[in-house]
């Protein structure tokens, strides 16, 4: 390692598999931010499901290896590249995606993807934003275009998206039903928007249901559709347009500055922990707010 450079910890993925390729290295560079780039010092990174499936290879999206992952972060900007006039040393941020990752002590972003974490939320909850909330925001307005006074029900509601999109839509007037598996669950997701719960282990607890997110395939049969008129809207976060983050971002903010955004706070890990982490989000049952790596 050649003299002089910052050195921090960092996760780094040298081959695709299991968790247990998630490897902790302790002599990695700080990354210098270039024109209308940032380096924000993390203080805390979202963990998603989608982080696993591109660790596993099985992902269309295939980074270069090796890699850090992660890509909601939240943090102070650590300096400034040319021509990223919108932040200066200090600023308290947040990110929808990174450029040399997450899960690290420093991570590089470009400018257009970071915004102004407000000082009622803490680094944790800032964390927590990006792609729950960006997608359940693209999910309910944008691609299946909800209005006030409608229904949505929100399976596995008490996650990081499924809380995200319960309080959009309650914010948005629309009647917000929602499912959990735990009794902890369930009085999570009534206490963020949801007008009533449902327990989905129960047998036949519902007839019908609407989803935000996918763990795996599922039959239907077409004609299902037909005579309800129903749509299936798939959902990619990444197909946005920088004008639609921003359109998202500015309605988000304002949820902030209003509060009823307000990130829950689920599992919290070091980064020692994150083969944990990514063993957990997948195969733990449950889940109850947003899964945080936390590097303060």
């Amino acid at each position: 390692m050649a003299t002089g450079l910052k050195l921090m910890r960092a996760i780094r993925v040298f081959e695709f598999g299991g968790p247990e390729v998630l490897k902790l290295q302790s002599d990695v560079a700080v990354p210098t931010p270039k024109d209308h780039q940032v380096l924000i010092k993390v203080h805390a990174c979202g963990v998603n499901p989608v982080e696993t499936y591109i660790r596993s290879g099985t992902h269309k999206i295939k980074p270069l290896l090796p890699y850090t992952p992660g890509s909601d972060v939240a943090g102070v900007i650590e300096a400034v590249g040319d021509n990223a006039s919108t932040f200066k040393k200090g600023d308290r941020v947040f990110t929808t995606s990174t450029i040399s990752g997450g899960y690290a002590e420093y991570a590089l972003a470009a400018d257009h993807t970071v915004y102004p974490l407000p000082e009622k939320l803490d680094f944790k909850q800032g964390a927590a934003i990006g792609i729950p909330y960006f997608t359940a925001y693209r999910a309910l307005l944008h691609s299946a275009r909800v209005k006030a006074g409608e229904s949505v029900l929100v399976h596995g509601a008490s996650g990081g998206v499924g809380l995200a999109v319960c309080q959009i839509a309650r914010a948005y007037g629309l009647k917000v039903l929602g499912t959990a598996g735990t009794g902890e669950g369930q009085s999570i997701v009534l206490q963020n928007g949801a007008h009533e719960v449902f327990n989905h282990r129960e047998h036949n607890y519902i007839d019908k249901i609407k989803v935000v997110g996918s763990r795996g395939p599922i039959e239907i049969n077409p004609r299902d559709t037909m005579t309800k008129e129903s749509s299936i809207i798939g959902v990619a976060l990444y197909s946005s347009t920088k004008e639609e983050f921003r359109q998202y971002a500015a309605a988000l903010q304002a949820g902030m500055e209003i509060g009823w955004l307000k990130p829950v706070i689920g599992s919290q890990y070091s980064l020692e922990k994150v083969a944990q982490a990514h063993e957990n989000i997948i195969h733990s049952s449950g889940a109850t707010g947003k899964m945080i790596l936390l590097l303060e």
